[in-house]
C-alpha cells in the first residue's frame, strides 16, 4: 500500500512539473500597477489540488439540467434569482429597535426600559419599577430589554440594561466592544459598554455625556474616538473616547442643526447622517442641508447644495449610506446616497396628537452626491416604490440593499401606513436608469422600530417593528394597527442562489492574516470549488458592521481593497492606508468572485 501511494505521488508530481509549462499570465487589472501588475499562473497539481487548499483551475461545463419549468441556466450566467426569506425565530422575546453585529458572531439588540414589559425575563433576575405599559401589568418590570442573539441557533441570552436606551446611538469600538450612547429619561446622558464575552453585561454611567443625546448619531473618527452628533434640542456635538465610562467630553456647537430644526421642536433633523471622509472631515446631513465639517475645530469646511424633495431625517426618516470606496483608485470618488423620506410637514399631519391623521405618500427619489468634487450637484433618480423608515445596507459585493419601512407617513407611534414589503437592490456602478431591481417580498410588515444587519454568511438578519407605545400582541387581546413583531427573519440576497454556489470561494480563516496594519500587505488564503478563477472577477471587500436604528446604519462603510497578487490560492492584499479610510477596529472581510461573496471573516486593523 505504501509503495502504491509513493508511486501515485511521483506520477502526480511529474504531471504537475510537465503542466507548469502551460503556465500563462493573466492580464493585469484595468488600472494596472506597473511592476506590481496582478498575475496568476495556471498551475495544475493533479489530486494534490484542493488537498493543500490550492484552487483547482478546471472550468466546469455549463449546467443544463431539466427541472420543472425548463432548463437551469449555466453557472456562468447571471442569476435571475430574486432572493428568498426564512423565519429564523418565532419569538426572540425583545423587539429589535437597535441592532449591532458583534465580533463574536452574536447580534445584540435592545429596545427601551421606558415602554412597559418585554416577553422574556431577565436572567439572572433583575427588576425595576415598571415605566409605561398596560395599567394591568405588574408594577415591577423583571423583563429584559436587551438580548444577545445567536445567529446560527437563534438562542437568546438576556442582557441587563439599566438606563433607558430608547432611540439611542452606538457602534463598535476599536477593541470590538459595543459602545451605546444616549437614550431617553435616565438614559439621556448615558454611556454603556458591552464586551463580546460569554457572560458579559452592560457597564453603565448615566452621567457620562455633556449633552442629552436622544435621537443622536454616533460615528468613529480616525483615532478611534467617537463623535456624537445632535439629539433632541441638542444643536451640538461632542467627542468621547471609546472603551471607558469615565471621561471628560469635548463639546462643539453645530449651527446646522439649529438651522434645520422644523416645526417648533418637531425636528426633521434628528439622527443626522454622518460619514467620515478620507481627509479626516465629516459629511453631516440634516433635514435637507449638508456640510463638510472639521470635527476637531467645529468649523464648516464647505457647505453643500441642498437636496430638494422634502426632509430626509427623523421623523420623515429617509435612508443614507456612503457608497463603497474603491481603493484601487489613488483618488477614489467619495459619493453618498440619500433615498426616501417625506415632506417637511408630513410629521405634523401624521402625528398621534392630530384629531384626523393623514399619511402622506413617502418620497421615492434618491439623491447621489460626490463629496470630494468642488461644485458637485445632487444627481436625482427614483426608486421603484416610495419608502420611509427603510434600512439601507451595503452588501459585500458593493451593491446596496434597501428594505423594511412603509410607503406612507413617518416615524413615530402609528404614524405610518402601507408596509413596503419589497426589498430593492441598488447597483451603484450601473448606468442611471438601470440601478434598481425589486427582489422577493417578505410577508411581515417591518414598520417603526425595525432593524436589520448583514451577517458573515452574506444573509441579512431582519427583526423588530413596534409602532406602539408598548408591546401589543394578539395573546393579550390588544388593539393595534400593526402588532409588536418578535419574529426574526433572514433574507438571502440573489448572490446566494443555489446555482451560484459553485462560484463561492472559501476563506481559510486559520491560514489567513487577520491582524492588519495600515498600508501593509496581508494574505488571504482561499479554497475554490473547481472553478476557473479569473483575476478580473475577484475583489476583496472590507465591511464595517453598523449600529442600525430608525432607518440609519451608523459607522457603515465598505472598502474595495487593492490587490497585489493572487497565486496558488493565496491573495496578497494591501490594507487601507489610514484610519481616515478605515477607523481602527473590527471589520468583516469578504472575497467576492463573479459577484458571489465568500463567507466573511473578522479582521482587526490598527
Amino acid at each position: 500500500m505504501g509503495s502504491l501511494l509513493k508511486y501515485l505521488v511521483i506520477l502526480s508530481l511529474l504531471h504537475g512539473f510537465l503542466t507548469t509549462f502551460t503556465t500563462y499570465a493573466l492580464s493585469s487589472n484595468e488600472d494596472g500597477y506597473g511592476d506590481d501588475a496582478i498575475t496568476e499562473p495556471e498551475i495544475k497539481l493533479g489530486f494534490l489540488n484542493g488537498f493543500f487548499g490550492f484552487p483547482a483551475r478546471r472550468k466546469p461545463p455549463p449546467v443544463e439540467q431539466e427541472e420543472e419549468g425548463g432548463l437551469v441556466e449555466s453557472v456562468d450566467s447571471p442569476t435571475e434569482s430574486l432572493g428568498s426569506w426564512e423565519i429564523h425565530s418565532e419569538n426572540a422575546g425583545v423587539s429589535a429597535m437597535h441592532i449591532q453585529l458583534m465580533p463574536n458572531n452574536k447580534v445584540v439588540w435592545h429596545d427601551s426600559t421606558s415602554n412597559g414589559l418585554s416577553e422574556v425575563e431577565n436572567n439572572p433576575p433583575f427588576c425595576r419599577p415598571r415605566v409605561g405599559g398596560r395599567n394591568t401589568d405588574p408594577q415591577q418590570d423583571c423583563t429584559a430589554h436587551a438580548i444577545e442573539y445567536d445567529i446560527d441557533t437563534a438562542q437568546v441570552r438576556p442582557l441587563k440594561v439599566d438606563s433607558s436606551p430608547w432611540c439611542s446611538s452606538g457602534g463598535l469600538s476599536r477593541n470590538g466592544n459595543l459602545i451605546s450612547t444616549g437614550g431617553d429619561k435616565d438614559g439621556l446622558k448615558s454611556v454603556r459598554i458591552l464586551k463580546p464575552c460569554r457572560d458579559c453585561d452592560f457597564e453603565e454611567n448615566k452621567r457620562a455625556l455633556f449633552a442629552n443625546r436622544w435621537y443622536a448619531t454616533q460615528h468613529a473618527l480616525e483615532d478611534g474616538n467617537f463623535v456624537l452628533v445632535g439629539g433632541r434640542n441638542s444643536y451640538n456635538y461632542e467627542i468621547v473616547p471609546p472603551d471607558t465610562i469615565e471621561f471628560t467630553p469635548q463639546l462643539f456647537e453645530l449651527p446646522l442643526l439649529e438651522d434645520t430644526n422644523d416645526d417648533a421642536g418637531r425636528e426633521n433633523n434628528l439622527y443626522p447622517f454622518v460619514n467620515l471622509l478620507p481627509d479626516g472631515n465629516l459629511f453631516v446631513f440634516a433635514n435637507y442641508k449638508s456640510i463638510i465639517l472639521d470635527p476637531l475645530t467645529g468649523k464648516t469646511v464647505r457647505a453643500l447644495p441642498d437636496l430638494p424633495g422634502g426632509s430626509r431625517n427623523y421623523p420623515p426618516s429617509g435612508m443614507s449610506a456612503l457608497l463603497p470606496v474603491d481603493l484601487n483608485n489613488d483618488d477614489p470618488d467619495i459619493q453618498v446616497l440619500v433615498c426616501g423620506g417625506n415632506t417637511r410637514e408630513s410629521y405634523i399631519l401624521s402625528d398621534l396628537q392630530q384629531p384626523k391623521r393623514t399619511f402622506l405618500e413617502a418620497a421615492r427619489d434618491c439623491g447621489r452626491l460626490s463629496l470630494n468634487a468642488e461644485g458637485a450637484e445632487w444627481e436625482k433618480e427614483d426608486m421603484p416604490s416610495p419608502r420611509v423608515m427603510g434600512d439601507m445596507l451595503l452588501l459585500p459585493t458593493g451593491d446596496v440593499l434597501i428594505l423594511n419601512g412603509a410607503k406612507a407617513g413617518t416615524s413615530a407611534w402609528d404614524a405610518a401606513d402601507e408596509p413596503n414589503l419589497t426589498p430593492v437592490l441598488y447597483s451603484p456602478n450601473n448606468e442611471k436608469g438601470h440601478r434598481f431591481k425589486e427582489l422577493a417580498p417578505s410577508t411581515i410588515p417591518r414598520m417603526y422600530h425595525s432593524s436589520s444587519a448583514v451577517l458573515p454568511d452574506g444573509k441579512i438578519l431582519v427583526a423588530g417593528s413596534n409602532t406602539n407605545a408598548f408591546y401589543k400582541l394578539e395573546k393579550y387581546r390588544d388593539e393595534f394597527k400593526f402588532p409588536t413583531e418578535l419574529r426574526v427573519e433572514k433574507f438571502s440576497p440573489p448572490y446566494l442562489a443555489e446555482k451560484l454556489e459553485v462560484n463561492r470561494l472559501e476563506i481559510l480563516d486559520g491560514e489567513s492574516e487577520t491582524e492588519l496594519k495600515y498600508g501593509a500587505e496581508f494574505n488571504v488564503v482561499i479554497r475554490s470549488r473547481e472553478v476557473d478563477i479569473e483575476l478580473n472577477e475577484i475583489k476583496v471587500t472590507m465591511y464595517s458592521p453598523p449600529f442600525t436604528t430608525h432607518g440609519y446604519s451608523m459607522n457603515q462603510r465598505l472598502l474595495i481593497l487593492k490587490l497585489k497578487n493572487v497565486q496558488n490560492g493565496r491573495i496578497t492584499v494591501i490594507a487601507p492606508p489610514s484610519g481616515r479610510i478605515a477607523p481602527p477596529g473590527h471589520y468583516l472581510l469578504f472575497v467576492v468572485h463573479r459577484g458571489v461573496p465568500s463567507r466573511g471573516i473578522w479582521v482587526h486593523i490598527e
